[in-house]
């Protein structure tokens, strides 16, 4: 169904331009940030802010299966995505889907079909979803099959993960883990250990398939980088090959050795919210206070990135329009994004708007559409149409 892009003039709120929140308007027409337009709409008592991009999310596995037990169609996971993400002020979003030697959903035959079904829902999306491949360093028999999908969905975001040590490590510390894990793929905790161990017997396979996948990302373009670095020896083997985005480092000295090689930081916006990590790692708040972050992502919870910015700011590790570019303009850059994460006129007309006083986003327009309508917004969205057609009568 073909929906129209309004053309308005949004008066009254307070707006994030560059590094200050000003007094100023802000003018939308055909999809686009413009120097000005005919009707106003007033958002007054509102924050207009650029829209949230989030590099990093996996809460798309709840919609495609809110119990393990229980999948859904992809189709209708998505769906459920993207108004997730729309209603959390979320305008371009990178789902994090595996590509494992794990098996179920996290497999590559799943990975396929999850990439065949964004495609095919790519028509009626609102936010501008893609996806993140987190790719398991120990997936060296499907090299080509990878490339191949990234070709075909012109993927442009790999992030390496190792599972492997965890996974030995839970064998013996909480051996209850690796019984929950073998069940998301339908294996016995003995068939997902022996797994493991024939894949830890292929280490010395592991560097030259890293460089080939990085040699290639390279000639098509893709960004990629690792998740969970340890220490400061796997961040600079990482960053030496290329794969400079360190994702959720688990202690300072990894960090520490990103920001030295000018790599970016990305942490968990919830882990701001909750005051520190969920696994016991190193709190997002003491990176983000030694200037060793420089995005938030959703993590496993949309709801955390808007959060988790006013958290910076009511702590004052951050002021609010500095907090607000670690899930818009610093994300773009990242990702060399040109036509968004700031309100300049010529880019994307892709907002989060804010109630002052509740921190509610009530309205999301995303490529100059609204995605996310509701509360007062909504009201004054529904009384400027109303008026107009008076008008036109």
């Amino acid at each position: 169904m073909h929906q129209s892009y309004p053309s308005m003039r949004l008066v009254g709120a307070r707006v994030l331009r560059g590094d200050a929140l000003v007094d100023a308007p802000v003018s939308v027409a055909d999809g686009m940030l413009v120097d000005a337009a005919d009707r106003d709409l007033n958002l007054h008592g509102y924050l207009v802010m650029p829209g949230i991009i989030d590099l990093h999310g996996d809460a798309f596995e709840h919609h495609m299966a809110p119990r393990p037990s229980a999948p859904f169609p992809l189709q209708t996971g998505l769906v459920g995505t993207d108004r997730d993400a729309a209603a959390n002020g979320v305008t371009t979003a990178w789902m994090a889907q595996s590509w494992s030697w794990e098996g179920g959903h996290r497999s590559p035959d799943y990975a396929e079909a999850f990439l065949a079904a964004l495609a095919a829902y790519r028509p009626q999306m609102q936010t501008d979803l893609r996806v993140q491949i987190r790719c398991e360093t120990h997936t060296m028999d499907h090299q080509d099959r990878l490339l191949a999908a990234i070709r075909e969905h012109r993927i442009d975001y790999v992030i390496f993960n190792n599972h492997l040590d965890e996974a030995v490590e839970l064998a013996t510390a909480k051996p209850e883990a690796i019984t929950v894990w073998a069940a998301k793929s339908g294996r016995t905790p003995d068939e997902h250990m022996a797994l493991v161990r024939a894949a830890k017997e292929r280490d010395k396979d592991v560097p030259r398939y890293l460089c080939n996948l990085a040699s290639a990302f390279d000639r098509l373009g893709v960004t990629y980088g690792s998740h969970d670095d340890q220490d400061a020896a796997t961040r600079e083997r990482y960053s030496m090959i290329g794969a400079k985005v360190c994702e959720f480092p688990t202690s300072m000295k990894a960090a520490v050795v990103a920001r030295t090689w000018g790599d970016p930081i990305l942490m968990g916006a919830p882990n701001v919210v909750r005051g520190g990590s969920q696994s016991n790692n190193i709190a997002a708040a003491t990176l983000i206070s030694e200037s060793a972050c420089d995005a938030l992502v959703s993590d496993y919870y949309y709801p955390a990135l808007a959060q988790a910015v006013f958290t910076l700011a009511d702590q004052g590790l951050r002021s609010l329009s500095s907090a607000w570019g670690m899930i818009s303009s610093r994300p773009a850059q990242i990702m060399g994004l040109d036509d968004r994460g700031t309100l300049d006129v010529g880019k994307r007309a892709d907002l989060t708007i804010i109630n002052i006083d509740t921190r509610q986003i009530e309205a999301t327009m995303a490529g100059g559409r609204w995605t996310h309508l509701c509360g007062d917004v909504a009201n004054r969205v529904s009384a400027l149409h109303a008026s107009l057609s008076v008008a036109a009568e």
